[in-house]
């Protein structure tokens, strides 16, 4: 296998938190949970208005503990 394959899933952002607009809506592909920025993440006291890619680095889904690299970017806030 080339070593510049990835191997993990890394969502539509591949892994690289830059590429994300601060009004992404991010899907966790475990569980389907959705992250809107405009609400926060009251289980992690993430304040409202916290883009996902100024999540902390530990921070995962609330719903099913999957890594933050199992989120998808699935639309924008309206």
């Amino acid at each position: 296998m080339d070593a510049n394959v990835r191997t993990t899933f890394e969502g539509s952002y591949l892994g690289d938190r830059t590429r994300i607009a601060a009004d992404a809506l991010m899907e966790c592909k475990i569980c389907w949970y959705r992250y809107d920025p405009a609400d926060g993440d009251p289980v992690w006291q993430v304040p409202a208005g916290t883009p996902f890619a100024a999540l902390p680095p530990h921070w995962t889904c609330p719903q099913c503990e999957g890594a933050a690299e199992q989120f998808m970017v699935v639309g924008h806030a309206q």
